[in-house]
């Protein structure tokens, strides 16, 4: 199944769609035509992205497993945001901030999508390993990473 291919919706959702800056806000904006006909805004950690969508972005600090203080901050900020917008789905790409919107998305009740970064060709990257037991669709863009069940491939967005 190719992630390109999708029926007219039948209602209009309101997408929150979040992604890291560089590789994966790039896999993110390769899914825009899924998005078409739908409410979208996009989450990332750089401002400037913004200039790259017509669609509203937010923006949050940047955070890592290696600044731990600051990967609390930028949670909370995301849990605040999707507490304000109440999408109906959050797509990701990765990595921390689309981790921190499929748990706040899941507690609010938006369905949530992982998709995992192409370049984790040999497994799931650290975030798409705690992703898959967190959204209700967890992607791999490689086949050999797939399990058949709590982690598909559907193809490639490049």
């Amino acid at each position: 199944m190719n992630l390109f291919t999708v029926p007219a919706p039948a209602q209009q959702l309101r997408i929150l769609a979040v992604a890291s800056e560089g590789g994966h806000w790039v896999q993110l904006l390769r899914l825009a035509p899924v998005f078409a006909g739908h409410a979208v805004e996009y989450l990332t950690t750089n401002a400037q992205l913004g200039a790259t969508v017509p669609q509203p972005v937010h923006v949050v600090r940047d955070a890592n497993l290696w600044t731990k203080w600051q990967l609390l901050l930028m949670s909370a900020e995301v849990f605040w945001l999707l507490l304000r917008l109440r999408p109906d789905v959050v797509i990701t790409t990765g990595a921390a901030p689309g981790l921190a919107a499929v748990a706040a998305g899941r507690l609010l009740g938006a369905r949530t999508v992982w998709l995992d970064s192409m370049a984790n060709a040999e497994g799931l990257s650290g975030s798409g390993r705690l992703a898959r037991r967190l959204a209700h669709q967890c992607l791999t863009q490689w086949d050999n990473v797939a399990d058949g069940e709590r982690v598909q491939c559907w193809g490639s967005v490049l």
